[in-house]
């Protein structure tokens, strides 16, 4: 119950704005609504609901059985069919058959290092067929290096406060995200806190695009601002799309 109300308050910070540019990255680079689509890391579910209002047929995994909880009460409240899997990205096996995978909203930073990012990007290519397409975001160099550290954010209303912080991680290129939430239980009379501590990590992007063709795609291609600029110094995440 507390992870499912963490994930909820995380989802009304989470500007929406940034779900629709993450529908548009997708919707621009995938023209055939009916064939299947694999959203790795899915959470409460919002794009993946997105994509299933814009006519295609999607699939969702995530690690965390609440947040498919949450998934799941999203896409009947919409009124669409969205399959869920509680399932891990390091393995992709025997979960059906998909024309384009998807893995956004930095997710893959989550990987502890460059051996497990290979490794979800093994578990994808098997996971696809000869021309399919794994669409995917990571933080850049700059946003975890020079942008996060020191970074603090917070937030309040009538009954419920948020605090973000971020440091520098111990690894090269990581960061630690120190989320906590204060919500008011009427049962304690006071405030719950909710906290969690979040590590994201990335790679100099010649790496990710070489371990990409390590494990068999043909063709990357990348991107900024959601896919529509080129890659600049300080550009915040960057885009991928890879072609088996």
């Amino acid at each position: 119950m507390i992870y499912q109300t963490f994930a909820g308050l995380y989802d009304e910070m989470m500007d929406s704005a940034l779900y629709d540019q993450w529908l548009d990255f997708v919707m621009q680079r995938v023209t055939d609504k009916q064939a299947p689509l694999l959203e790795l890391a899915c959470g409460t579910g919002v794009l993946a609901v997105k994509l299933c209002q814009a006519g295609y047929q999607v699939t969702g995994l995530d690690l965390s059985p609440e947040m498919l909880t949450l998934a799941n009460n999203r896409a009947q409240a919409a009124q669409v069919t969205l399959p869920l899997i509680e399932g891990d990205m390091l393995d992709l096996t025997e979960i059906g058959a998909f024309q384009t995978v998807t893995c956004l909203d930095d997710s893959l930073c989550y990987m502890p290092d460059l051996a497990h990012l290979k490794q979800v990007f093994q578990q994808v290519y098997q996971l696809l067929p000869a021309q399919g397409q794994f669409l995917f975001d990571m933080h850049s160099i700059y946003q975890i290096d020079d942008f996060f550290p020191g970074y603090m954010y917070n937030y309040r209303t009538a009954d419920q406060a948020f605090m973000w912080t971020s440091y520098v991680g111990d690894q090269p290129h990581s960061v630690e995200h120190d989320l906590t939430f204060f919500v008011w239980d009427d049962a304690i009379q006071g405030y719950q806190a909710i906290n969690e501590l979040h590590h994201e990590r990335t790679y100099p992007l010649a790496e990710i695009v070489a371990a990409l063709k390590a494990v068999g795609f043909q063709t990357v291609t990348t991107s900024a601002e959601f896919g529509t600029q080129p890659i600049q110094s300080e550009s915040g995440r960057w885009f991928f799309e890879a072609q088996k």
